[in-house]
């Protein structure tokens, strides 16, 4: 990640047009991402940093999975979630496509021969993705407070949070996700945290600082309880 945040900034320093214009490649840090996954209950939760890594590879294939460029303060509506989900794994689309990349992930599972051993790792790349959904600055336009910010707000309970597993579960609820109307809903919820992320983000700009403890935890409860209510669906928790 530091790698990515020196690149951004070499291309970012000639000026602010070009900064404006930069895509996010940040989310939790890995051990974050790690405790989302699981204090779900979900088995392969040590795979849920596996997105993270593939950057390194793929490079904006990748990248563009990971947060969503808001730079016009769009409301973020389960249409427009699902109108992501075709650029999943789109290099080109420079302006991100998290929400849709939940949903394609699970559309890449659900095309996967279930017995065929890695069909599991489209789960962790979902579980990744979810993660990041709660993260404010993968929300809000990439402007110079977040490019600022980003790092410190990734990490700001990264070296306790598996050790505090209690402290997400505390935020968690129950999400319903229907069988029979599982994208529909899935968009909905997407939607619905991915604005909850956005407020708070925009929160964070206008009052000029970071994300406190507190919050960083309600956020993970937020991912949690979603990447929870998918788990159930696929019934791989229960």
């Amino acid at each position: 990640m530091n790698i990515i945040r020196i690149c951004v900034h070499k291309m970012c320093g000639v000026g602010i047009i070009i900064l404006l214009g930069c895509s996010s490649a940040h989310g939790w840090y890995d051990k974050t991402h790690l405790a989302v996954a699981k204090v779900t209950g979900y088995a392969a939760w040590y795979n849920a940093v596996g997105a993270d890594i593939a950057k390194l590879k793929a490079g904006r294939i990748e990248i563009n999975n990971h947060f969503f460029n808001n730079p016009e303060n769009k409301e973020i509506t389960p249409a427009l979630v699902l109108s992501q989900v075709k650029r999943y794994n789109d290099p080109q689309d420079l302006g991100g496509h998290l929400y849709g990349a939940i949903i394609g992930a699970l559309q890449g599972y659900a095309h996967s021969t279930r017995d065929f051993k890695y069909a599991e790792h489209h789960i962790a790349y979902c579980a990744h993705y979810v993660g990041d959904l709660s993260q404010p600055l993968h929300n809000i336009p990439n402007d110079e407070f977040n490019l600022k910010n980003h790092n410190k707000n990734d990490g700001i309970v990264n070296e306790e949070v598996l050790d505090n597993l209690p402290e997400i579960k505390k935020y968690m609820y129950r999400i319903t996700l229907r069988p029979d109307n599982f994208e529909d809903d899935l968009a909905r919820e997407i939607a619905r945290i991915a604005n909850t992320a956005r407020y708070l983000g925009l929160r964070l700009r206008r009052e000029n600082r970071d994300i406190t403890r507190q919050e960083a935890y309600r956020q993970l409860g937020h991912s949690a309880s979603l990447l929870q209510a998918i788990l159930k669906h696929l019934g791989k928790v229960y």
